[in-house]
């Protein structure tokens, strides 16, 4: 049943990469690329596809990463891109990451790409957690059973991905062809018969898809399929369907699975003694335990806190804000101004109470910048180490609650970096009343990375009641509107199904590279628009509109929400950049501006404020401007009103943390 066909992929100059979800795809992209990686919206969809460049022996190689699946058989969006880049790429060698724990679900692909006629190789990636698991299969039976090269690796430590290049030049197709019973076969035959000799992917692939059903074929079958054929493969279906008397799909992937775990068994493992259950394994699953799993999910919070509040947002922030800009930068910029510059308004709009100096690059890099470094650090070793899926099974039954599930915790966790790539990771979620409902929750909520940073920073001076009071509020108000949002927008949730990897040791290399590409995404983009807001600032406050903007302001500002009429500025600089406007009230508070109920009530009211610029061109983009503006006018009053009502009820039960 098996033998390779020598189809060398020599001179393609494409390599497109395919495998499940949190396989390590995009960790052996990263590897084969560099940092040189564009990201962009598939044609027609918006599925997100990374193509890279390879320099190898004097030429190009373009490496495209295509969305993990479970399977080519489309049945999401991001299925069916997969799918279409494998046709549109023909000749292209085609490089499959497989989970060397969990071959069984990585095979159903491998056999698909056997049926396309596409010549490819087998990354098997975690091969040392398999190993330790007992549970490596052995790749030469592999390979000889579908002729194609089957080659180990550890992609986070970089072993075996050197091998891959040289092996993807030779790459061949597999002559593996399963039997699916007499009826099924019969109609496979018939519609290869009927398909033009000349096709994007194997006959065979495209016959089995076609019985199945698979209407987003229909576009290029009636370019290239004459309508008799066509009305014919549509008979040939029916009759094959009327025999089976059930799905084909199903019967089909039924098969799938018996014949991989016949080979399975067949191959056996290699010989290694499976290792004891060490402290990974067991806090992963007592970190998924609904007794144990809250004071884990307390502590990792605790430990959040003191990084990110006390270690960022205090001793960082004390030596860059008081030490290198305080005592140094500003002073010897103000001392060469002063020598150099004869004009008064240059003077004021570089070191002035709003200049770019004084105050943007000094909120930007003295304030905001360690706090997101702490942060960035932090966060990424949550995601490397694999606590938040476990999180995600942790909140499920809350989240159905807001007509959910627990996948939709992840968006909104990234939300804690940034809103407006949280946005666009809610395609993850099947329905559109999901996504509606956590974009909504995203714009209203949840603080991004620099925001809450700045928060914690303010919120450590206080003490921990306020912030456990802040933290209560904003998730009160979370679950309140959620569950609101989930009984008025129409449509229904999707089951919760969600890969968990096991808990791992986070890479330091990995860390300080994701940590530094971050960091330096800040500085590329969110740098310019503090300078960019500071000058609106000093425009403003020059042609007198700051004190018009102040005093149309004060009932609300001052009656409603009892602050002093300077956080004017920092709401007002907010719709540029929320954590601009943190930013203004963290500089306020350790001025000794603000009391601690002030503190706890403008942080209320800017953590709920309107979405930043950005993330309302993305919630446009993602929803469309009338579902963009409706959450933004709902935003706005709303934040207020919950900032109004936590003032004037912590002064009526004389709450004052």
């Amino acid at each position: 049943m098996t033998g390779p066909q020598n189809v060398s992929a020599k001179g393609t100059g494409k390599i497109v990469l395919v495998g499940n979800p949190n396989v390590g795809k995009s960790v052996i992209f990263g590897q084969l690329t560099g940092r040189y990686v564009t990201v962009s919206n598939y044609p027609g969809t918006t599925v997100e596809v990374s193509r890279g460049e390879i320099k190898d022996r004097g030429r190009s190689l373009e490496v495209i990463d295509t969305p993990g699946v479970y399977s080519l058989l489309p049945m999401s969006e991001d299925e069916r891109v997969t799918r279409d880049i494998l046709m549109r790429e023909r000749g292209a060698r085609i490089l499959q990451v497989c989970d060397a724990k969990n071959m069984r679900r990585s095979l159903m692909i491998t056999i698909q790409l056997a049926e396309m006629s596409v010549p490819f190789i087998l990354a098997v990636n975690m091969a040392d957690e398999a190993r330790n698991r007992g549970v490596m299969p052995k790749l030469e039976g592999l390979e000889s059973r579908f002729g194609v090269p089957a080659v180990p690796t550890v992609a986070v430590r970089k072993k075996g991905v050197d091998r891959l290049l040289p092996l993807l030049e030779n790459a061949v197709e597999s002559s593996t062809r399963l039997d699916y019973g007499r009826s099924i076969e019969h109609g496979i035959s018939r519609m290869e018969s009927l398909l033009p000799d000349s096709t994007p992917i194997g006959k065979r692939a495209l016959s089995i898809m076609l019985l199945c059903g698979d209407d987003s074929l229909a576009p290029w079958l009636a370019e290239n399929v004459s309508g008799e054929n066509i009305r014919e493969m549509n008979a040939v279906r029916n009759r094959v369907v009327e025999e089976n008397g059930e799905d084909i799909s199903y019967r089909i992937n039924q098969g799938r699975l018996a014949w991989i775990d016949a080979l399975l068994s067949e191959l056996g493992e290699e010989q290694s003694e499976p290792a004891g259950r060490n402290w990974a394994d067991i806090f992963g699953k007592y970190s998924m335990d609904p007794l144990f799993g809250i004071p884990i999910l307390l502590f990792v919070l605790f430990l959040a806190y003191e990084f990110v509040g006390v270690l960022g947002a205090g001793i960082l922030v004390d030596f860059l804000e008081d030490g290198v800009f305080g005592k140094g930068i500003v002073p010897a910029v103000a001392w060469i101004v002063e020598k150099t510059i004869p004009w008064e308004i240059i003077k004021d709009m570089l070191v002035g109470p709003y200049g770019v100096v004084s105050m943007a690059l000094s909120y930007a890099i003295a304030i905001v910048l360690p706090i997101v470094g702490t942060f960035f650090l932090g966060f990424g070793i949550l995601e490397d180490s694999g606590y938040l899926p476990r999180l995600a099974v942790m909140v499920d039954r809350i989240f159905k609650k807001i007509g959910c599930n627990g996948k939709a915790v992840l968006p909104m966790i990234l939300g804690l970096g940034c809103d407006t790539m949280a946005t666009l990771t809610t395609r993850i979620l099947e329905t559109r009343k999901e996504r509606l409902i956590v974009t909504l929750l995203l714009a209203l909520g949840i603080p991004c990375s620099a925001q809450l940073g700045v928060i914690l920073g303010m919120l450590s001076d206080i003490g921990f009641v306020a912030t456990t009071a802040w933290m209560g509020i904003i998730i009160g108000v979370i679950l309140l509107v959620g569950y609101l949002a989930s009984k008025v927008i129409p449509g229904d949730s999707s089951d919760f199904i969600l890969e968990i990897p096991p808990i791992r040791m986070p890479q330091m290399s990995n860390l300080v590279i994701k940590t530094m590409a971050r960091i330096e995404w800040y500085l590329r983009e969110a740098v310019p628009l503090f300078v960019i807001g500071t000058l609106i600032l000093f425009v403003a406050d020059r042609m007198g509109w700051l004190l018009w903007m102040q005093k149309v302001a004060e009932p609300i500002v001052v009656g409603a929400l009892d602050l002093p009429p300077k956080t004017t500025e920092a709401f007002l600089i907010g719709f540029l950049r929320r954590d601009y406007g943190a930013a203004g009230l963290f500089d306020m508070a350790r001025a000794g501006l603000l009391t601690n109920l002030q503190v706890v009530v403008s942080l209320v009211t800017i953590t709920l404020f309107i979405p930043c610029l950005a993330n309302i061109l993305v919630i446009i983009k993602e929803q469309g401007g009338k579902v963009a503006a409706g959450m933004a006018l709902f935003v706005f009053p709303f934040a207020v009103i919950v900032g109004a009502v936590v003032n004037f009820a912590s002064r009526a039960l004389g709450i004052t943390f």
